[in-house]
């Protein structure tokens, strides 16, 4: 039987046929070179991709507003600061002891001379990363336990629901003698910090988790640790950085607090002798840094979460306005 080609309406419509000969397979690749190839429109107000637009062009696009909108705050606030300490404005709250942001600038510099203050911003640094890391560990396992098994859930959590209003400031008389020096105390009060919102947020986002998910994991076969591993704790993870982010914010108040009162080295203890010394300038150099660090460090949590949760991005960019 041969191929008959029917062509109507712009459509080609191939009829079956056992056997094609290959004068008419050639006439009718003619044919079909010769029909007019017809593109699909464009949609009404779609956007046509930018021609050899890369990697870095779309960041660019994406980061640059963000950015700025961040320069312009800080901006803001250093051009107010600028202006309620040059003009020494005093409406109930009183402007004229505090130094200008160059006389900060200039105590900067001056201090970053000598290394002592430098040496003091990484006391600092090392305490606030091993009490942070220890809480991140026992936070996040202790949470797993108590949100996933009734049993640890009942036992453990009436004791830590006790110590939790109980400040980390509060802990600095009884830590001091608890621990045999003084460097480990402090990064108690700076553990005891972070790891209750880690602990909590846990705990939360492992309640949260969709029952489905573990149904359909222990339909598969999947054992309890493999539920734990591939589950549970990727499903928690959400809840889980936003108690990271919290407890490190915690932490720092923690840290310098306990500086200040039992330290002896570390930012805190430095920005409160330089009070006792009334040196406003370093006071307030001593505060700048705090806030430096401290966004570091949060900037830090947000790079990890991002590398750890793929997924979380690529949904929260789908929804941005």
């Amino acid at each position: 039987m041969q191929a008959a080609q029917l062509i109507d309406g712009g459509f080609v419509r191939h009829a079956p046929h056992e056997a094609a000969d290959p004068d008419e397979s050639s006439n009718a690749g003619a044919t079909l070179s010769a029909l007019p190839i017809v593109h699909a429109a464009p949609r009404p107000g779609a956007t046509p991709p930018a021609p050899g637009r890369g990697g870095a062009g779309r960041w660019l696009a994406t980061r640059l507003p963000g950015l700025l909108l961040g320069l312009v705050s800080i901006g803001a606030v250093l051009l107010a600061w600028h202006l309620a300490t040059t003009f020494k404005l005093d409406f109930y709250v009183r402007f004229g002891n505090i130094p200008t942001p160059a006389d900060v600038l200039a105590k900067a510099i001056e201090v970053g001379q000598s290394g002592r203050f430098g040496m003091n911003v990484l006391i600092s640094l090392r305490r606030i990363l091993i009490g942070f890391a220890l809480a991140t560990v026992a936070g996040v396992a202790l949470g797993l336990l108590i949100g996933r098994y009734r049993l640890v859930r009942r036992l453990s959590l009436p004791a830590l629901e006790v110590l939790r209003p109980i400040p980390a400031i509060a802990w600095v008389p009884i830590s001091v003698m608890l621990w045999p020096d003084n460097e480990s105390s402090i990064v108690f009060i700076t553990f005891l910090g972070a790891f209750f919102p880690i602990l909590l947020n846990t705990v939360h986002g492992v309640q949260s988790l969709d029952p489905v998910l573990l149904r359909a994991a222990r339909s598969l076969g999947a054992r309890e640790g493999a539920v734990l591993a591939h589950v549970v704790l990727p499903g928690a993870l959400p809840h889980v950085f936003t108690g990271l982010a919290v407890g490190m914010g915690v932490a720092w108040v923690s840290l310098i607090a306990a500086e200040m009162i039992s330290g002896q080295f570390g930012i805190g203890y430095a920005t409160w002798e330089a009070y006792s010394l009334i040196a406003y300038p370093e006071i307030v150099l001593g505060m700048v840094v705090i806030g430096l660090l401290g966004l570091l460090c949060s900037a830090l949590i947000n790079l990890a979460g991002r590398a750890l949760m793929p997924w979380h991005v690529r949904s929260a960019q789908g929804g941005r306005a």
